[in-house]
């Protein structure tokens, strides 16, 4: 692929700033959109130019910015993403999730910006009948955030039909990992490796294994573990793999699933530290097993995950959260936007209401209108 300019909404989160700086190691120009309601302006990789705004209020105007390098593509992952916050708050799913991604659709016709990486989620099947789980499999959301991202999908099929639009959407469960200077620092943490980490580091007094009476080795759920920077790839990939016309959707994974029990186990090995283990009951719904097949994507894109084992994956966590605790890598700021940066809004200043980044779903059973939304994977604290 040639050098382009992409658009990266959503980039200044933990996935999304990763795939930045891949675009921009592979020559890219890049454009970060973000309100920073989830992301953090330092995560923002050097080079890329930094707008800080929603997708709703200003994809319009940087799409049809004649004064500005044309934009040759999308990749798209702001969007709200915690379960049980949208059971509790699902019109704030609907507004940010499916409205913005109607209006970043409509901005890139009007445009003429014809390409789109669009970020997607394994949620969408809900419970699976079979695993590893296809892109054929039926899709039967559990939450309005799985429900927002499957009607985004929808959207870009009947766009690629009606008006030719190359796209693409990738679905994935958990996300992990760490890549240069890159790595999880979500507000609340809601994925099983950072919190094992945190509780290795002293930060947690314990992790909670909910059931170890599922029907896997070991008795604890198993989940399907992606490397960040392999994600990151395929999203490159994605880009080149695009028709138009064609709404082309994959799923991704490392082909293994990882039990609650071999995280831990991953962690201790890793980083020579005990990590307190309390047990719980298991909770309902709590599917045993959720691994991803991506044999499309090896098929159409050319993909393979290269960091497949668990403590590789658990190790650039580790370094990230060591260089963290530190103060070696960037800190926690959402307000100060670094050189380069375009305000969305005529003050200069971020509302802060609109779509973070989807970092992939928090993926723990929601618990009725009333939670606060602080929700964890599946089978995990």
């Amino acid at each position: 692929m040639s050098a382009s300019h992409f658009l990266v909404t959503g980039g200044a989160g933990y996935v999304g700033s990763v795939v930045a700086a891949h675009l921009l190691e592979a020559g890219h120009r890049v454009t970060v959109l973000d309100d920073l309601s989830t992301g953090f302006a330092d995560a923002v990789p050097p080079g890329a130019e930094f707008v800080a705004g929603r997708v709703q209020d200003t994809a319009a105007r940087l799409l049809s910015d004649r004064t500005a390098p044309p934009v040759d593509g999308v990749l798209h992952f702001a969007a709200s993403s915690q379960v049980g916050e949208s059971v509790a708050d699902p019109e704030k799913y609907w507004r940010n999730n499916v409205v913005g991604s109607l209006e970043l659709v409509s901005a890139m016709r009007a445009g003429g910006v014809r390409k789109l990486v669009f970020s997607s989620t394994a949620a969408v099947y809900g419970e699976p009948e079979r695993t590893p789980i296809r892109e054929d499999a039926r899709t039967a959301p559990t939450s309005p955030y799985g429900a927002t991202k499957l009607a985004v999908d929808h959207l870009l099929t009947g766009e690629a039909a009606a008006h030719g639009l190359a796209a693409v959407s990738l679905r994935y469960f958990n996300v992990a990992g760490a890549y240069g200077s890159w790595g999880e620092r979500h507000e609340p943490e809601s994925h099983l490796i950072p919190l094992v980490l945190g509780a290795a580091l002293g930060e947690r007094p314990h992790i909670a294994v909910y059931g170890e009476d599922c029907p896997t080795p070991d008795g604890t759920c198993v989940r399907d573990y992606l490397h960040v920077a392999d994600l990151a790839r395929a999203h490159l990939l994605a880009l080149d793999a695009a028709v138009p016309g064609e709404h082309l959707i994959c799923n991704l994974g490392n082909g293994n699933g990882f039990s609650v029990l071999e995280v831990i186990e991953a962690v201790r090995r890793v980083t020579g530290r005990e990590v307190p283990v309390v047990g719980a009951p298991r909770r309902a719904g709590d599917p045993a097993q959720l691994v991803a097949s991506a044999d499309l994507a090896q098929q159409r894109l050319g993909w393979r995950p290269e960091r497949t084992g668990l403590d590789e994956i658990v190790a650039t966590a580790w370094e990230f959260a060591l260089r963290r605790r530190a103060g070696t890598t960037p800190g926690n700021d959402r307000a100060a936007p670094s050189a380069g940066t375009r305000p969305d809004a005529e003050d200069g200043t971020d509302n802060g209401s609109g779509p973070g980044t989807d970092d992939g779903p928090d993926e723990r059973p929601h618990r009725g209108p009333g939670h606060s939304g602080n929700e964890r994977e599946r089978g995990a604290p």
